[in-house]
C-alpha cells in the first residue's frame, strides 16, 4: 500500500476510533453500537445501488433473502 492511499485510512480509522470514544463514554452498549452500524451501513449500500436489493446483497456478500430479512427488522424496530 502506498503512502497516499494510507493516509485516507488512516483518517477513518482516527475517525471511527473517536466515534467509539464518545459511544462509550455515553454508555452506549455493544450491542445497540453494532446494531446501529449495521443498519447505517447496509442502508448505505442499499440506496447506492437505488434499492436493488440483489445488487446491494452482492455488494454486501450476504444473501438476498437474509439482506430482505434485516430490512424488514430495521422497518419493524423504527415502529
Amino acid at each position: 500500500m502506498s503512502e497516499s492511499s494510507s493516509k485516507p485510512l488512516a483518517r477513518l480509522k482516527d475517525r471511527i476510533e473517536a466515534i467509539c470514544v464518545e459511544m462509550i463514554d455515553r454508555g452506549i452498549l455493544f450491542s445497540e453500537a453494532q446494531e446501529q452500524f449495521e443498519k447505517c451501513f447496509v442502508g448505505e449500500v442499499v440506496r447506492r445501488n437505488l434499492g436493488n436489493l440483489t445488487n446491494a446483497s452482492a455488494k454486501l456478500g450476504i444473501h438476498r433473502n437474509t439482506l430482505a430479512k434485516r430490512m424488514n427488522n430495521y422497518r419493524a424496530k423504527q415502529r
